[in-house]
C-alpha cells in the first residue's frame, strides 16, 4: 500500500499539468511581495521577540479598563498576538517565502 501511494506521488508529481499549476501558484516577482512577507509575517515576529512583554503588559493593564467592545477586541488581539513571544517557526517560514518568492 505505501509503495503504490509513493508511486502515485511521483507520477502526481512528474506530470506537465501539477508542474504547470504549481507555477502558476507562485507569485510574481514584485516589490509587494518581498514588503508582504516582511510586514506580516517576519516583521511581527521580531517586535515580539524585543518587546513581546512590554506589549502584554500594556495590553492587559488596557483590557482591565477597555470601556467598550472595540477596545477589549483590541487587547484581545494584541494579548493573543504577543503573549507568547516571538516564534521561530513563522521567521523561518517567512525566509523560506522570500526565497520561494525570488527563486
Amino acid at each position: 500500500m505505501h509503495h503504490k501511494i509513493k508511486a502515485k506521488a511521483k507520477q502526481i508529481a512528474k506530470n506537465p499539468a501539477t508542474k504547470k499549476a504549481l507555477m502558476s501558484m507562485k507569485p510574481a516577482r514584485t516589490i509587494w511581495g518581498f514588503v508582504g512577507v516582511i510586514v506580516f509575517i517576519i516583521a511581527p515576529e521580531i517586535i515580539a521577540f524585543i518587546w513581546g512583554t512590554e506589549i502584554t503588559r500594556y495590553a492587559q493593564e488596557g483590557l482591565l479598563i477597555a470601556s467598550s467592545f472595540m477596545e477589549r477586541q483590541y487587547y484581545n488581539l494584541l494579548l493573543m498576538i504577543f503573549e507568547d513571544g516571538g516564534s521561530w517557526f513563522n521567521i523561518i517560514l517567512g525566509f523560506v517565502l522570500l526565497v520561494w518568492l525570488f527563486f
